[in-house]
């Protein structure tokens, strides 16, 4: 079976970034840079040496990030689901993606380069399928009162 590698377009900030999310989750680390080489920077008028894709990994899985231009940005259409063991982890990945970004509804936050992320806790889908639908109702109400999550006030509903 082959995986699936994301692919993140950004202007100018693919290095950055990904050193920024590699510091953030655990198991990570950029695997290698590729540079614009002469004909690939005629091409995309990016220019020659610049760095034109990292490869890196968050928690194992692959991503790519590139340096595309300013063309294309990121939209909440499409976000990445961070499942949290417990409060600590959830914390600590709320404060750090929120830093310089969005702190949005429900666990959402959009990062300081415009990716969404769903910062959650991984017990989440198990209560809001709750086979008692009054207490995946109770679940759901109480999640749409919050930004960042609380699993204590989740589970207690």
């Amino acid at each position: 079976m082959s995986k699936l590698t994301p692919c993140l377009w950004f202007d100018h900030q693919a290095q950055e970034a990904a050193r920024f999310y590699t510091a953030i989750f655990r198991n990570s680390k950029i695997n290698r840079i590729a540079r614009y080489g002469p004909s690939a920077a005629e091409a995309s008028g990016r220019p020659a040496g610049s760095v034109m894709t990292v490869s890196f990994e968050l928690d194992g899985q692959p991503f790519l990030a590139l340096n595309g231009g300013p063309l294309f940005t990121f939209t909440p259409a499409i976000s990445f689901i961070a499942d949290c063991r417990d409060q600590k982890e959830l914390d600590d990945l709320w404060e750090k993606l929120s830093e310089g970004g969005e702190q949005g509804p429900c666990g959402w936050l959009r990062d300081k380069y415009g990716i969404s992320w769903q910062i959650v806790p991984k017990v989440l889908a198990q209560l809001v399928a709750d086979e008692d639908p009054a207490r995946a109702e109770r679940v759901m109400k109480a999640l749409l009162k919050m930004h960042k999550l609380d699993i204590d006030t989740l589970m207690e509903a």
